[in-house]
């Protein structure tokens, strides 16, 4: 008799449970914080070690510095407003990482330090933490060094390897394309040249790409539009017509590919709906295509992530579905 009881009051127990809603999302998943930025740092190391292996002990040092002092900024913030430690969920280590892939290695150690306090305490903790930055920290921060202290954010010189004796010095391969120089586009793919830490092998950052999509970790339609419409662009307005060569320049050249596959994509400064995403994509494009085409520079490509970070609340308002049952009114 006592077994019979134990029995329905269980039955009882599920029904109720089966009975009760819980507030939305109703759609749950195993994907954690954690995980998804695990995934992000392993697609980004191919291009952070292609760039320590090509520019040397300096690069290593920029990027440790530049994840540490993003990593204490945030343990710091939260320990002195006495929140919550988020430090663990590895999102200060990817803006660490990113912001350090995005410096030149000829800049002195102070800097990566500065740009990650800005990154996380201006950028991110000062909106709210994860989720409420209205703009991605590590483009936040470049833009702000490069603002800062552009004598040593356009300073690409640097010593190759890690037993180079001759400092290489020059423009980047993009900027000598859209000067009419000479540029080797088998190099700008596999990353012999100069530029940021992270961005001078198209070659690793497409590997690191092709494993976020595959992994689920992001889709197509922001990275695809935007490298498709910039392409467009160019081919549209730069004057060289279908010359593949430019084409590839522009591929290959400056940032487009890490901004493309890594900070366009943020979850967090990324439209969330498809259609949002294509015309974030395709906005970014046209920007970059502005910028590099018509601009005295020959990059654009993290102001125009971050002036359409600016825009994406703009985006979803006019891409975000209608309610269920939802009718507009109509005037009398």
């Amino acid at each position: 008799m006592e077994e019979k009881n134990n029995v329905a009051g269980e039955q009882e127990k599920s029904a109720k449970k089966l009975r009760s809603v819980s507030p939305t999302p109703h759609i749950r998943d195993k994907a954690t914080t954690r995980g998804i930025m695990g995934m992000v740092v392993l697609a980004l190391m191919p291009a952070a070690l292609y760039g320590i292996w090509h520019f040397g002990p300096k690069a290593l040092l920029l990027l440790v510095l530049s994840i540490a002092a993003c990593v204490g900024s945030e343990w710091g913030f939260e320990k002195l407003t006495k929140q919550k430690n988020t430090a663990g969920d590895l999102s200060a280590v990817v803006t660490g990482l990113l912001l350090g892939m995005n410096l030149p290695v000829a800049v002195p150690w102070w800097m990566p330090v500065l740009g990650g306090c800005f990154a996380i305490i201006v950028v991110k903790m000062l909106f709210g933490g994860l989720g409420q930055n209205f703009m991605n920290p590590a483009l936040g921060a470049r833009c702000f060094l490069v603002l800062s202290f552009s004598k040593y954010m356009t300073d690409f010189s640097y010593r190759p390897g890690w037993g180079g004796a001759d400092v290489v010095s020059g423009a980047t391969p993009l900027a000598a394309a859209k000067n009419g120089e000479a540029y080797d586009l088998m190099q700008m793919f596999l990353g012999n040249e100069g530029g940021t830490i992270g961005e001078t092998s198209a070659l690793a950052l497409l590997i690191g790409g092709i494993f976020l999509l595959l992994s689920g970790v992001i889709t197509w339609h922001v990275s695809v539009c935007y490298i498709a419409s910039l392409l467009a662009f160019v081919l549209l307005f730069s004057g060289h017509g279908a010359d593949l060569s430019c084409l590839g320049a522009q591929l290959c050249g400056g940032g487009l590919m890490l901004g493309a596959f890594f900070m366009a994509t943020d979850y967090v400064t990324r439209p969330i709906t498809r259609k949002g995403q294509v015309i974030y994509g395709i906005f970014l494009g046209v920007l970059t295509g502005i910028f590099r085409v018509f601009a005295p520079g020959a990059e654009g490509v993290s102001y125009a992530i971050i002036i359409g970070n600016l825009l994406v609340p703009l985006i979803e308002r006019v891409t975000l579905p209608k309610h269920f049952g939802y009718r507009k009114q109509q005037k009398a």
